[in-house]
């Protein structure tokens, strides 16, 4: 079977996202939300900064597979410099996109709408969520923070 010349670019775009990924490492003053998928053993180390309720800088570690990794790069590009209530929505976009639900929304994702074909391999959902999983979950810490402070 051959791919399509779509197929080919979505799948170029997803290897230099894995091979180069950007905002890759740690962020100094932050704590980062630790994730895992015991299924593949991917781990995700993500650090979020915070300016107010916006994403002043994000930056994530760890050791995942070519998805996972894709993913994180991706993610960190769609939401830097977006509000936590938009990032949200962004993360709430993708998680529909790679279970097969498709929307025009879709395009608010920037690079990360070229993993839709994930929504074919149901054992890769998980891997290309976990960055967006660990996003979601340094927003409910940043905003219980918030609360406590008060």
């Amino acid at each position: 079977m051959a791919l399509s010349k779509l197929d080919s670019l979505y799948m170029a775009v997803v290897a230099d996202h894995s091979k180069n990924p950007h905002h890759h490492g740690k962020l100094d003053d932050t704590t980062p939300v630790h994730l895992n998928n015991p299924t593949c053993g991917d781990v995700i180390s993500l650090s979020v900064k915070f300016d107010g309720d916006r994403i002043a800088d994000i930056a994530f570690d760890g050791d995942g597979c070519t998805i996972s990794t894709a993913s994180s790069s991706m993610m960190t590009d769609a939401v830097i410099g977006k509000t936590k209530e938009e990032a949200l929505v962004l993360a709430e976009i993708f998680s529909e996109m790679v279970q097969g639900q498709s929307s025009a929304e879709q395009k608010k994702l920037g690079d990360a709408a070229f993993l839709a074909g994930v929504s074919k391999f149901p054992q890769r959902i998980k891997c290309s969520t976990l960055a967006w999983n660990a996003l979601k979950k340094a927003i409910a810490m940043d905003d219980n923070d918030d609360r406590e402070g008060d």
